[in-house]
C-alpha cells in the first residue's frame, strides 16, 4: 500500500491544469497536423478530433469521479484494484506504462528532430543506420542531454517539475495562439479545400491517433497524494484540461488548413511551422513556432515521467513490481528509482533512431485505450458494489457516463485491430505490443496469489478538505 503522508502535497490548482494540458498537447500538433489534413481533409480531420474528444470527455468524467473517490498515487491502478481485483490493476497499470514510456521515448527523439529544423545539417559523427535512417552522434547527444535534464528536474521534486511545466506551457500557448489568430486574419478560405479526403477510412485513420494525442489528463490521478486542492474541484480541473486540449487541436487544424493549400502541405516537413511563416510572411515566425514545439516536447516529456514513475511506485507498493521501484527519496519525496529507470530508457532511446519509435508510439496508443476501457468498467462496477463510497465529484446520477465511456473505448480498440483501415502496422507495431505484454506476463504470474486488499477510501485525507 502507499506510504501515506510521505509524498509532499505541494501542487496547486494551476500546477495540475498545466501538467495535464501540457501533457496532452506535446509535440504532435507541430509535426502531425499536415498528416491529419492530408489523410482526412480539413473538415474530416476536425471531425475525427471531435469524435476522439467525445470519447476522451466521457473517459475524463469517469476519471474525475474516481480520482476524488480514491485519491491515491497511481490513480487507475487503485480504481481497477478496488473494483476488479489485483489482476485487473496490473493490466491497467501495465497498459498505461507502455503508453507513458512510449511518449517519453518519443520526446527524446523529437527534440533532436526539431533542432534540425532550426539548425539544418547539424548532424555529425555517423554511428549506424536503422530502418534506413542514419543515426549521428550529434543528434543522439541532443536527445540524451535533454533527457538527463528533464529527469534531474523530476528527481529533485514535483514542485520544481510543475514550475518548469508552467513556464513551458505559457510559451507553448502564446505561440499556438499566434498561429490561430494569425490564420484567422491572414489565411485563405479556399485553402480549406478539400474538406474531406479518403472518406470514412481517412477519418478513421486520424481517429486512431487521437487517444495518443489526448493522453495526459490521466496524469492527474497519478499525482493524487501530491495535490493540495479541495476534493470537489479535482474533477472540474481534470475536465477543464480535457476541454482545453480538444479546442486546441481543433483550432490548430483549422489554422494550418487556412494557411497552407493542399500542394504546400504535400511538400512540407513541419506544416504547422510553415503555416506560421506563411501567415506572417516570414520564415522567422516559423522558427518562433518551433520554440513552441520545443516547449511542447518538454511539457509532455515532463508530465509523463511524473505519471509513469507514480504508476511504477503504486505497482511496487502492491508487490506487482520489485519493491525497489517503490522507494521514495528521503529528501525530495519523489519515487526516485522509478524516475531513474524511465529517464534511463529515454536517454538510451535516441540510439534507436526515429523510425522504430514511431512504431512504439502507435503501439502505445492501443495500450492507452485498453486502460481507458478497464477504468470505465471499474467506474460502473464501483457504482453498483460501493454506492456508499464518498464521491465529491459525481459524473451524473446514473451509470450512463461509464457505460458510454466503455462502449466508446471498445470502439476505439476495434479500430486498431487487423483488417481495419487504421489497424496497427504488421509486423513492427504488433511485435512491440506483443513483446511488452509477454514481458508483463512475467510479473503478472508473480501476482496470481496476491490477495485483493480493499481500501477504505472514505477515510482518506489526501486532498485538502
Amino acid at each position: 500500500m502507499s506510504q501515506k503522508g510521505e509524498f509532499s502535497r505541494v501542487l496547486s490548482r494551476a500546477d495540475v491544469i498545466v501538467l495535464a494540458f501540457g501533457a496532452m498537447i506535446g509535440w504532435g500538433w507541430v509535426v502531425l497536423s499536415g498528416d491529419w489534413i492530408l489523410k482526412a481533409g480539413s473538415a474530416g480531420s476536425i471531425i475525427a478530433f471531435i469524435i476522439g474528444g467525445i470519447m476522451v470527455t466521457f473517459v475524463g468524467l469517469v476519471y474525475s469521479e474516481l480520482t476524488t473517490a480514491l485519491p491515491k498515487t497511481g490513480g487507475a491502478h487503485h480504481f481497477a484494484r478496488e473494483a476488479l481485483g489485483s489482476k485487473a490493476a496490473f493490466i491497467v497499470s501495465w497498459s498505461i506504462l507502455l503508453g507513458y514510456i512510449s511518449v517519453v521515448a518519443f520526446e527524446a527523439v523529437a527534440l533532436p528532430t526539431v533542432i534540425e529544423y532550426i539548425f539544418p545539417n547539424y548532424q555529425v559523427g555517423y554511428m549506424w543506420t536503422i530502418a534506413g535512417w542514419d543515426v549521428y552522434f550529434s543528434w543522439v547527444a541532443v536527445g540524451m542531454l535533454g533527457s538527463i535534464i528533464v529527469t534531474w528536474i523530476n528527481w529533485i521534486g514535483v514542485k520544481q517539475a510543475a514550475f518548469l511545466q508552467l513556464i513551458l506551457t505559457l510559451l507553448l500557448a502564446l505561440v499556438g495562439l499566434s498561429l490561430i489568430f494569425g490564420s484567422a486574419f491572414g489565411g485563405e478560405i479556399s485553402n480549406l479545400s478539400p474538406l474531406f479526403t479518403g472518406g470514412m477510412a481517412g477519418i478513421m485513420a486520424v481517429m486512431i491517433m487521437t487517444p495518443f494525442m489526448f493522453v495526459g489528463f490521466d496524469v492527474i490521478p497519478q499525482m493524487a497524494e501530491e495535490m493540495n486542492i479541495p476534493k470537489k474541484t479535482v474533477g472540474s480541473v481534470l475536465l477543464l484540461s480535457v476541454l482545453l486540449a480538444i479546442f486546441w487541436y481543433i483550432f490548430i487544424i483549422l489554422g494550418v488548413s487556412l494557411s497552407l493549400n493542399d500542394g504546400q502541405l504535400q511538400v512540407s516537413s513541419l506544416p504547422t511551422a510553415d503555416a506560421m511563416g506563411a501567415v506572417f510572411g516570414s520564415a522567422v515566425f516559423s522558427k518562433i513556432l518551433i520554440l513552441g514545439g520545443i516547449a511542447g516536447i518538454l511539457t509532455s516529456w515532463n508530465a509523463f515521467i511524473i505519471g509513469g514513475s507514480r504508476v511504477m511506485y503504486a505497482m511496487a507498493q502492491d508487490g506487482m513490481l520489485p519493491k525497489w521501484f517503490g522507494h521514495l527519496h528521503p529528501k525530495y519525496k519523489t519515487p526516485s528509482n522509478a524516475i531513474f529507470i524511465i529517464g534511463l530508457l529515454a536517454t538510451l532511446s535516441p540510439l534507436l533512431g526515429r523510425p522504430a519509435l514511431v512504431w512504439l508510439v502507435d503501439a502505445g496508443g492501443l495500450s492507452i485505450v485498453i486502460a481507458y476501457f478497464i477504468v470505465s468498467v471499474s467506474f460502473v462496477v464501483l457504482r453498483k458494489t460501493q454506492p456508499e463510497l464518498e464521491r465529491p465529484f459525481r459524473a451524473g446520477k446514473s451509470n450512463l457516463v461509464g457505460v458510454i465511456a466503455t462502449i466508446l473505448s471498445v470502439g476505439f480498440i476495434i479500430l486498431y485491430m487487423p483488417g481495419m483501415p487504421a489497424s496497427l502496422i504488421w509486423p513492427y507495431e504488433w511485435i512491440i505490443f506483443g513483446v511488452w505484454w509477454i514481458f508483463g506476463l512475467v510479473f503478472f504470474i508473480r501476482i496470481t496469489n496476491l490477495k485483493d486488499i480493499k481500501t477504505n477510501p472514505i477515510t482518506e485525507q489526501t486532498f485538502k478538505e
